[in-house]
């Protein structure tokens, strides 16, 4: 067992974990952080996307020990006060979120594409390369990212 010690959503977190444990497993499993989703469990489907330092990770291609030390945020993290953030009022208005798989990493995708300024329609699309989602279709995740930049 490895020591691993994080700053998850704001909350420190100190726990013992095997070597070869995924990230997302350690957030989902260890953490209780199921917000957090896991579907290729290759990097490809973006479900698993959290921040690691303020940049969008896909989980599943870290371990855990790889956090130690380090800053994550989760889709949890978003709306901590209770109320939806004004991506997530975005993402609600422009119905970007079907059957809200894809959500949580597009969501984080989105919010560090956020943190770097307003971002351009084309840098959206760039941003969300490798999310997938197979319900909305990507125009109203675009404009929901568009609208909350303006916010």
């Amino acid at each position: 067992m490895i020591d691993v010690d994080v700053l998850v959503n704001g909350r420190r977190r100190r726990e013992s974990v095997e070597p070869r444990l995924l990230l997302s497993d350690f957030l989902r499993h260890t953490l209780g952080l199921t917000g957090t989703h896991v579907g290729c469990e290759h990097g490809v489907c973006g479900a698993c996307t959290v921040t690691l330092d303020g940049v969008a990770v896909r989980s599943c291609l870290l371990l855990a020990v790889q956090a130690d030390g380090h800053e994550l945020r989760t889709v949890e993290s978003l709306a901590a006060n209770g109320e939806l953030t004004a991506l997530q009022a975005a993402f609600r208005q422009h119905h970007a979120l079907q059957c809200g798989f894809c959500t949580p990493g597009m969501l984080m995708a989105a919010v560090d594409l956020l943190s770097r300024g307003r971002p351009t329609r084309e840098e959206i699309n760039d941003a969300l390369t490798g999310q997938i989602c197979r319900c909305t279709g990507y125009e109203p995740i675009v404009e929901a990212i568009l609208t909350a930049a303006e916010a």
